[in-house]
């Protein structure tokens, strides 16, 4: 079986409207940083898998785009949430119980995202959050 990443192409226009609605925001994309990741060799892989998985569990905001399963981006989602970050998440599996667990909004599709941003909502949640 051939190694495969699934497409990435959610990531632009992710920090398209991150860029538009959160311009003070720091963003940082993991696959921008590893794009070729899918050929590492497994000290490397463990290295990067550890290294994301310290960056979500340091960071205010996750942003976890899931159109199917991810293990990564579980773990990501509860180091995030576990030391109180925001954790949003765009996914059609509002039944899934890591997604339920561990998101403080969910949305079906990018464009309730972008709406969300847009409305101020994510300053707020933030504030509350942060208490």
């Amino acid at each position: 079986m051939e190694a495969a990443i699934h497409r990435q192409d959610w990531r632009e226009p992710i920090k398209q409207a991150l860029k538009r609605h959160a311009p003070h925001a720091r963003v940082y994309c993991h696959y921008s940083v590893h794009p070729h990741s899918i050929t590492y060799d497994l000290p490397k892989i463990k290295e990067t898998l550890a290294d994301g998985n310290r960056r979500a569990g340091e960071c205010d905001v996750l942003i976890a785009f899931v159109p199917s399963a991810s293990m990564g981006t579980a773990i990501e989602m509860h180091e995030a949430a576990k030391n109180g970050a925001v954790v949003l998440s765009i996914t059609p599996l509002v039944a899934n119980w890591v997604i339920r667990a561990y998101s403080d909004r969910i949305f079906p599709d990018m464009e309730a995202f972008e709406k969300f941003l847009a409305s101020g909502e994510l300053d707020e949640l933030l504030k509350t959050k942060h208490k």
